[in-house]
């Protein structure tokens, strides 16, 4: 028998039920039929954070960022790159801390670019500081809850 997680839509966030194994074939979103995975990070905001944090039974990777950051802004490239390698077995999602401030205060964000991992709703690691893409799947990589 093959267990099954529970992923949310980068799209419509509505959280699907998807076999492990079928997680490399590319499955699409049960209510809106669109991939859930897109090798792109997802854009968060404390409209949609929770749900995505809470109910994705994959680690989520935040990167905590805002536009006028010159690092944030140097580390983006690296992050996307850093999407395509890591999914589908993590979901990479960024949260402008300018335009969602609660989100920042909530996980007490003192410095830019900071990069959390959460799983099952909890906070597993951090990592303050702009990293290139392999420092950032290494990192991630090296946190990853054991299933």
């Amino acid at each position: 028998m093959t267990d099954s997680l529970h992923i949310v839509c980068p799209h419509c966030h509505t959280t699907n039920r998807v076999r492990s194994d079928d997680l490399v074939n590319a499955p699409d979103c049960g209510s809106c039929h669109q991939p859930l995975f897109t090798a792109h990070s997802l854009a968060l905001d404390e409209s949609n954070f929770e749900r995505h944090i809470s109910r994705s039974q994959i680690p989520v990777l935040v990167d905590f960022w805002a536009p006028w950051c010159g690092p944030c802004r140097q580390m983006a490239p690296a992050f996307e790159q850093a999407a395509k390698q890591l999914e589908p077995r993590f979901r990479l999602a960024k949260v402008n801390t300018e335009e969602a401030q609660a989100l920042g205060a909530r996980f007490n964000i003192r410095s830019i670019p900071t990069l959390a991992l959460f799983s099952n709703g909890k906070e597993l690691a951090r990592q303050a500081g702009a990293m290139g893409a392999a420092d950032i799947v290494r990192w991630a990589q090296a946190q990853q809850p054991q299933r």
